[in-house]
């Protein structure tokens, strides 16, 4: 093999594990090292990038440094397309996830999608899934803010109805069922269970008759997202790796740079390894003929104090 083709195939595979690894870690999970095309990866990461118009959080000295290992937050959200575009659609997810490269540790908290709060920009109280179907992840991200009282640094964004096409480029996916149920004609038995594309949307849309609600909606998108990473880092296939990677691109948009995504791969990755989810709590209430989740003060303040030590803020 000559120098330029030994270049090219290390440039390949270190491409390979910054799409994985980041992967792993915007969607919360171990990345997995498999063996694709450069020109796939380029064509995905084009793909994803969708910088967005703001200045720095005021909640953070300026940009985070991710040169020097700085305390990272992302904020992952999933967008419902029948509720609307992916672009202006109400979020129906929403999970923030905080990267602590000192301590090689990452902690996660799902906000569930009735939380009532301030919409910043629109100066009202309202859902805060609402926040981006007002304005889309501008107005997401410093009610985001607002609510936790910490710095978002990226942000990335899922199509939840892309979770068909990413599910069925891997081939489908089995996870473990904690109960039993039938939603849109279709039955979900409990324990281990075999979904493909538009099952598992199904899966993980389901909450009404889930007694945790939003939570335990939340944990069966993880278990989804999970699958899918595990099965795609043990894909040998070009074919479905490149169907795999070209699905991502397809309904992944982020912020996060190329060489930004590097950075993390190369100085973060490690954290990946030791995941808390911190759980934030709340009572329902209507107010007005409409349903909320109200999150008590002493709560609210819990959850944005563990975040902020492990961002290191004061």
């Amino acid at each position: 093999m000559g120098r330029s083709d030994s270049r090219r195939k290390n440039s390949t595979k270190k491409w390979k594990k910054v799409l994985l690894s980041v992967l792993a870690v915007l969607l919360l999970l171990v990345g997995g090292v498999a063996v694709y095309s450069l020109y796939t990866v380029n064509k995905a990461l084009t793909t994803m990038h969708e910088p967005i118009d703001r200045d720095f959080s005021a909640k953070r000295d300026g940009k985070v440094q991710l040169s020097k290992k700085e305390p990272l937050s992302i904020l992952l959200i999933g967008i419902d397309k029948e509720s609307g575009s992916i672009e202006k659609g109400r979020s129906d997810t929403m999970i923030v996830l905080t990267v602590n490269p000192a301590t090689e540790s990452m902690k996660m908290v799902s906000i569930p999608r009735d939380t009532r709060t301030e919409i910043i920009g629109q100066g009202i109280m309202d859902k805060i899934n609402h926040a981006h179907a007002y304005g889309g992840v501008e107005m997401s991200i410093p009610t985001v803010e607002n609510f936790l009282d910490i710095p978002i640094d990226y942000y990335v964004k899922i199509n939840m109805e892309g979770f068909k096409e990413i599910v069925d480029s891997v081939g489908g996916v089995e996870v473990n069922n904690s109960f039993a149920f039938t939603e849109d004609g279709k039955t979900f038995d409990e324990g281990t269970i075999s979904l493909d594309g538009d099952s598992a949307l199904t899966y993980v849309r389901m909450r009404k008759q889930d007694p945790r609600g939003d939570f335990g909606r939340a944990d069966r998108q993880k278990q989804v997202v999970q699958a899918v990473i595990n099965k795609g880092a043990s894909l040998a296939g070009f074919t479905k790796l490149d169907n795999l990677i070209g699905a991502i691109g397809e309904n992944v948009k982020t912020d996060l740079s190329s060489m930004e995504m590097v950075t993390i791969q190369r100085k973060y990755a490690a954290a990946r390894h030791n995941m808390e989810t911190v759980q934030l709590t709340g009572s329902g209430a209507t107010i007005g003929g409409v349903y909320y989740l109200q999150v008590a003060e002493d709560e609210r303040l819990r959850v944005s104090s563990i975040l902020r030590e492990h961002l290191g803020l004061e």
